[in-house]
């Protein structure tokens, strides 16, 4: 497999830097040359790790390069976005879907086996989202020609002028460029739905927020088109535009001895300071509410949590005197500084305070603390 790579490098001169293992050629010049790669891999972290290691290692300068990959169910934040705003990560956790932050800006999107993406990668000087995107909408047209999709000014791709097929991100470096976008298929838009929904209420910050649209799959409206005739277009019609030659080559992010380092970015990316701890800072305002067993009497307690670098920096909770003495409420705010806004990480610092009280406190400290880790998400 890796050998198909290998041999599909040689006939690029250059287009490897920094070191790397992969076999380098003789033509001489490759300014127009074009690569493309298939991942066979459906890890999230992987193929997301595998777009950093092309942007750093290939020569994008005299070689562009296409990478078309698919995931298993996940959801894929932007870099400057809030996981606990964009995701549902409750529903998450109960269907064991992983949360991945990805290095370009953008919003949020679900990823799953029906969900095709491609990955434009070009030099700096060569950066053209629009031109990508004509891929993309040219070999759709060509395939299936009753299909009305256009690029929009957002660089997504509507379908009948108001249904996403299509979303867009992109990373520019001091000399190379990626563009990436997706491409629903035949996406699970259920899960989609249940996915992509705030997980904690009343949160303030500066982080961008995603943009709602509604969806459609195109096999909802080509329901003939199979995933390799939706491949194979891509393919001739990223040859057509840039007047390439290229063929298609399989690749596995897996194999060290092709992607040297490669690893260890997939473990950063795996991480909790990646995926959370990177979150810019953010504060959570709201109220919780209060019972008592067997009774239907409810009051509320308040709820202020400055979050910086994922931990609680400060924590403010005001809960009526008569429903809990202050000293316990204080003594709750207190343990929760310093420890991550993660709802494992709290319920256990929590839980060593509720053992210490008995009978109704104990009770009441028991309900206040799960409202407390069900903020968290």
């Amino acid at each position: 497999m890796m050998s198909h790579f290998r041999s599909a490098c040689r006939s690029l001169s250059g287009v490897c830097r920094r070191g790397t293992s992969i076999p380098l050629v003789r033509a001489s010049s490759t300014s127009s040359s074009g690569l493309i790669l298939h991942s066979q891999s459906t890890d999230v972290y992987q193929n997301l790790a595998l777009e950093d290691w092309i942007d750093a290692n290939m020569d994008l300068e005299r070689c562009s390069v296409l990478l078309l990959w698919r995931n298993g169910p996940s959801v894929v934040i932007g870099r400057h976005q809030n996981p606990w705003t964009e995701c549902n990560l409750p529903a998450m956790r109960r269907a064991g879907v992983p949360l991945a932050r990805r290095r370009s800006g953008g919003g949020t999107v679900f990823h799953d086996l029906g969900n095709l993406n491609l990955t434009f990668f070009t030099s700096k000087n060569s950066y053209d989202r629009r031109r990508n995107l004509k891929v993309v909408t040219d070999a759709l047209r060509r395939i299936r020609p009753g299909l009305d999709v256009q690029a929009t000014d957002r660089f997504d791709i509507l379908l009948n002028g108001h249904l996403k097929i299509s979303g867009t991100a992109s990373r520019l470096s001091r000399k190379s460029s990626y563009h990436h976008c997706t491409l629903l298929h035949s996406a699970d838009r259920s899960a989609l739905a249940d996915m992509l929904r705030p997980s904690c209420p009343g949160i303030h910050s500066n982080a961008t927020p995603s943009v709602p649209s509604p969806t459609a799959n195109l096999l909802d409206h080509a329901p003939t088109l199979q995933w390799e005739e939706l491949l194979d277009a891509m393919v001739h019609q990223y040859n057509e535009e840039f007047s390439f030659n290229a063929v298609s080559k399989t690749v596995h992010p897996a194999d060290e001895s092709a992607f040297p380092g490669l690893g260890k970015a997939e473990v950063e990316l795996r991480s909790w300071d990646w995926r959370f701890a990177r979150t810019p800072n953010f504060s959570v305002q709201t109220l919780l509410e209060l019972t008592d067993d067997g009774s239907p009497a409810r009051c509320s307690a308040r709820l202020h949590l400055e979050v910086k670098k994922g931990v609680i920096e400060s924590c403010e909770l005001d809960v009526p005197a008569d429903w809990l003495p202050r000293r316990l409420s204080g003594e709750l705010s207190d343990v929760l500084v310093g420890e991550r806004f993660c709802p494992h990480r709290a319920a256990a610092a929590l839980s060593a305070l509720q053992r210490l009280e008995s009978g109704e406190l104990q009770s009441r400290m028991s309900r206040l603390c799960d409202a407390l880790v069900s903020v968290m998400g």
